[in-house]
């Protein structure tokens, strides 16, 4: 036996208008998904059976429910915050990308250790790839060199497969 509800859904727009907005949403799922929660509320479902069917927590039923009722439509729009700022300022990452321009065989590491030393900021090695790959920077492995290869290996090679 389920308890009656405590906190009533406040009806901001009818249940057709509420149709019309999934139809015009279908491709976000976000807001598509937050959509179809307030819609099982509106037929009366509790917020723990109508946040099982759309498969998020009881807890997150609540929390869309009150953005709900607070905002209406606008407050089931996902709130991104943007991350957290960058440690270096554009102008470091345009001298940065000079710097790295002048060599074209840098690892990750170098770099890494580059701008800890120009620029005082410390980043993990993943960071330091996002960061080339937002400059537009290409990095791969390294070719493997093996130490007993003889400097002129490919002419050794020619004169082999041409007495053949």
């Amino acid at each position: 036996m389920t308890r009656p509800e405590q906190i009533a859904i406040v009806k901001h727009m009818t249940a057709k208008e509420l149709d019309k907005k999934i139809k015009k949403l279908e491709k976000d799922t976000k807001i598509l998904q937050r959509i179809y929660f307030i819609k099982l509320r509106y037929a009366g479902k509790s917020v723990e059976e109508s946040a099982t069917f759309v498969g998020i927590t009881k807890n997150n039923g609540y929390i869309w429910q009150e953005r709900w009722n607070e905002s209406g439509y606008d407050g089931l729009v996902p709130r991104y915050a943007g991350g957290k700022p960058s440690k270096l300022s554009d102008e470091q990452k345009a001298r940065l990308k000079e710097m790295i321009d002048k060599r074209d065989d840098w690892t990750t590491d170098e770099v890494r250790r580059l701008i800890q030393s120009e620029f005082g900021a410390e980043y993990t090695l993943k960071q330091v790839r996002v960061i080339l790959r937002k400059m537009g920077a290409k990095y791969g492995k390294p070719l493997q060199h093996d130490y007993r290869r003889p400097k002129d290996a490919e002419e050794i090679l020619k004169k082999t497969t041409a007495s053949r």
